[in-house]
């Protein structure tokens, strides 16, 4: 008998310690946060627990999430007096920032209002891109890889674009070269993850850029392993379904053509020695290659678009490593048919769509956001810049990121496709 009594005791003991744990866990990312409703969230019956929504969706949880959420969401009660520093004013656009950069200088800040543009059915034009998306992630006759995977089925390693704000309940996906920068300033300001001399930043452009693409700015899902061990996916799902997940988009074509503008026509020491110096060897018969790119570009060594090209269709790139994530499919970035994604914006509607998406989360009362870039890669350039590149070659490439051209509507490129 006091064996089994010891046995008891030591089983609630450790249950005990086990919560104990998770809540100190969860409190050092910010728990007392973790079930804040936005416009998109799923309403609750009145008198329900804030975060735990009655019905279908969290019946079918296992055992485990529903302890989870519940747990958490009675530390939401107890914390909730907590005062947010960045809900207090207004950010206003600060004057032009000090550019310092050189991708920044080449590409410039537009600093115009678009007053002029036509407001867009917002509401209609979400509604009509989510439909799209659900309806070919269920068409089982349009196939691409890793579509017909589950959540549980992605590495932990691909996770790393998802983006959590745990103070507002937003989770972004950042697909680079389309305004992930300043996403990422915003992300930075509403977690408060960056601190400017002990105080938060307030205005996303006054983010360094280097600290924007630190990775060790952002709580990102792949980082859940390490803090919470077996409970990591537990957690995410749970987050999956209560927070709002946004991604952008944009022409998978323009968006090739900006990466190899960015990487290749300025001068990058990372990416000369990981991409360029091998191109140039096995598509332009280049050997003995200056060392440094300041060299090669001195000596007019620069990768062509077709050598980039050809480097993208070459079947032992994939084999060496996954394709970098600039030039990366946004469904390999994304994973579209594992999540259900609350708003898909483009950057061809950046500035409508991002205003829309601030309200939406209700947010634009703390900032708005930053000027874009003048877009000069623009889609009317498709026609020169893919004018030398074999009709063979094109036909490839689209097969490589149709999925992306389908899955986020923009049209086929016929006069790049047809002899």
């Amino acid at each position: 008998m006091t064996k089994a009594r010891l046995l008891r005791l030591s089983v609630v003991l450790v249950s005990i310690f086990m919560i104990l744990l998770i809540i100190v866990y969860w409190d050092n990312v910010g728990t007392a946060h973790f079930y804040l409703h936005t416009s998109f969230s799923r309403p609750h019956s009145p008198g329900a627990i804030p975060g735990i929504t009655a019905g279908e969706d969290w019946e079918a949880l296992p055992d485990v999430d529903e302890f989870l959420a519940k747990l958490l969401s009675s530390s939401l009660k107890q914390n909730s007096s907590i005062p947010r520093k960045t809900e207090q004013l207004l950010v206003q656009g600060s004057s032009k920032p000090v550019v310092s950069n050189l991708e920044e200088n080449v590409r410039g800040y537009d600093w115009s209002m678009h007053n002029d543009r036509n407001s867009l059915d917002q509401e209609k034009l979400q509604i009509d891109r989510r439909r799209m998306l659900r309806e070919f992630c269920a068409n089982s006759s349009f196939t691409f890889p890793t579509k017909e995977r589950s959540f549980d089925d992605i590495p932990n390693y691909e996770l790393n674009h998802l983006i959590v704000d745990d103070r507002h309940g937003i989770i972004y996906c950042y697909v680079p070269k389309v305004a992930c920068t300043n996403w990422k300033r915003v992300m930075i300001v509403l977690s408060e993850s960056l601190l400017d001399q002990g105080v938060p930043y307030q205005n996303p452009l006054d983010i360094p850029r280097e600290h924007v693409h630190n990775t060790s700015t952002h709580l990102t899902f792949n980082k859940f392993w390490r803090r919470y061990g077996k409970f990591s996916r537990h957690l995410m799902k749970i987050k999956l379904k209560k927070y709002t997940k946004f991604l952008f988009v944009r022409d998978p074509f323009v968006r090739l053509i900006s990466a190899f503008r960015s990487k290749f026509e300025l001068e990058n020491e990372e990416f000369y020695q990981r991409f360029a110096i091998p191109m140039l060897k096995l598509y332009s018969n280049h050997t003995n290659l200056p060392t440094s790119v300041s060299e090669a570009f001195r000596a007019g060594l620069k990768v062509s678009f077709s050598d980039f090209i050809q480097y993208l269709l070459d079947p032992r790139t994939e084999k060496m490593a996954p394709f970098n994530e600039h030039w990366r499919q946004v469904y390999r970035l994304c994973h579209p048919c594992q999540i259900d994604y609350d708003f898909i914006g483009k950057l061809e509607t950046l500035d409508e769509d991002a205003a829309y998406l601030l309200q939406l989360l209700k947010v634009d009362r703390l900032l708005r956001f930053p000027p874009s870039y003048r877009n000069r890669t623009a889609s009317s350039w498709e026609d020169n810049w893919f004018a030398k590149i074999p009709l063979a070659w094109r036909q490839q490439l689209y097969k490589l990121y149709e999925a992306d051209f389908v899955l986020y509507g923009y049209p086929k490129p016929e006069n790049l496709l047809k002899g």
